[in-house]
């Protein structure tokens, strides 16, 4: 049996606009939230077994590798923060010309790496 029906295109031939970046990064970031989430379930466990416990995570949260995880997982709230509010807007047919999003793109991307800076860094 031959199989000789054509192939759909794939993802790789298509132009990455800025808009569908940014959907891509919405997801990404919301399961990367989700992920994150478990971290703190286990900080709230290790608080709740006591102070050995919670200086054992004390102890793992200094290593550098957890510090960037959550250094992500913070531009990750605040990327899917002012993202969503974007799309809550367009939920109501606010700010749906082609300028407009282009500009909301760059303004949610601007208050992310703003607001990652100000609680990190603590300007």
């Amino acid at each position: 049996m031959s199989n000789n029906r054509p192939l759909s295109p794939h993802l790789s031939i298509h132009k990455k606009i800025l808009t569908s970046v940014f959907s891509i990064f919405h997801r990404f970031t919301g399961i990367f939230l989700s992920l994150g989430l478990f971290l703190i379930i286990l900080w709230i466990f290790l608080i709740a077994l006591g102070p050995n416990y919670f200086n054992l995570f004390k102890y793992i949260s200094t290593n550098i590798f957890f510090k960037s995880i959550l250094f992500f997982w913070t531009v990750s709230v605040f990327y899917h923060l002012f993202n969503g509010v974007r799309y809550l807007y367009w939920t109501f047919g606010k700010g749906m010309e082609l300028k407009t999003v282009y500009f909301a793109g760059y303004i949610v991307l601007a208050l992310t790496f703003i607001s990652s800076v100000l609680v990190w860094f603590k300007i």
